[in-house]
């Protein structure tokens, strides 16, 4: 049987490998393998087969709301008319909206895209007898794994 789990890493993962040995599953039989980070640097636009659940337009179109509203109430007053001074309002304010949360984006959170500093997980897989599947089970999630799964 093989049990799968993932470990950030940290001490943890040292401690559950050690107490595994010590509990009888031999070195040959665990297996421990970090997973790369990423060496480039995240897209801010989406495709088509791939997105990140980040809108750029969502300040733009509330923000084109109210400029519109706005434009076309000021508009009455003008000498284009509500109409003209409602969409130049609802231009003005999707263009300023998404710079905003462009801004926002590509410059605030530049860290939380990179993820400089950030470590990747860690896999270990363990081979075991279908006995002992459970005390290795309860081994790694007292050492704090993050997810475990059994194969047999």
């Amino acid at each position: 049987m093989q049990l799968f789990s993932t470990f950030e890493s940290n001490i943890a993962l040292e401690m559950a490998i050690s107490t595994l040995e010590k509990k009888g599953i031999k070195k040959e039989n665990i297996y421990a393998v970090p997973l790369d980070n990423r060496t480039e640097e995240r897209k801010v636009f989406d495709s088509i087969h791939r997105s990140d659940g980040i809108s750029l337009i969502d300040i733009g179109v509330t923000l084109a709301t109210a400029f519109s509203v706005i434009g076309a109430s000021i508009g009455f007053a003008l000498s284009w008319g509500p109409i003209y001074w409602g969409l130049i309002g609802a231009c003005v304010g999707f263009l300023l909206g998404f710079a905003i949360r462009l801004f926002i984006e590509l410059v605030l959170k530049k860290k939380k895209r990179t993820l400089k500093g950030k470590h990747s997980e860690i896999i270990v897989i363990i081979d075991c007898e279908e006995n002992q599947a459970e005390l290795v089970e309860n081994i790694l999630w007292s050492h704090y794994a993050l997810g475990v799964a059994k194969v047999k």
